[in-house]
């Protein structure tokens, strides 16, 4: 995406100045292979939402079959582990509302309870590149639909 982020300017919030920057990577229950197809674009735009709302900006994403990468900038308020769980419980439950067949396969949980956060330093073009090249990456997966 772009925006002031890959500039990586600084943030400037009332009493700080800051440029904290996340890579998140998080997976359905089970890791299953259930982010295809229309399920795979709704989740997308809520988790985009989800982060606008917030106030955190998203530099680049990718919802693959089996698990989502985000690299964003979000405000220092924030914790890491609030964001995952904001984001992780509101996409369940707006994903399982709008798929039913979601909630026979996943029950009240769509997504597993841990995820990995990476801190992001001087390494900004390295994670968008790597989360760019996700569909070559998982393309040999017959499953998988390439993001348009």
């Amino acid at each position: 995406m772009d925006g002031y982020g890959k500039k990586k300017e600084l943030r400037h919030d009332r009493h700080t100045v800051s440029l904290p920057s996340d890579h998140m990577v998080f997976a359905p229950k089970y890791r299953g292979k259930i982010l295809v197809g229309d399920v795979a674009m709704i989740a997308e735009g809520i988790i985009c939402k989800t982060c606008r709302e917030m106030d955190i900006e998203i530099i680049e994403i990718a919802v693959n079959p089996d698990h989502v990468h985000i690299f964003f900038r979000y405000p220092p308020k924030y914790s890491l582990s609030y964001i995952a769980k904001k984001i992780k419980r509101i996409s369940s439950k707006r994903l399982r509302d709008e798929f039913p067949q979601l909630k026979e396969w996943c029950g009240d949980h769509l997504w597993a309870p841990s995820c990995f956060h990476g801190s992001v330093g001087n390494g900004w073009e390295v994670v968008s590149k790597y989360i760019e090249t996700q569909d070559l990456h998982h393309a040999k997966n017959d499953m998988y639909m390439p993001r348009s």
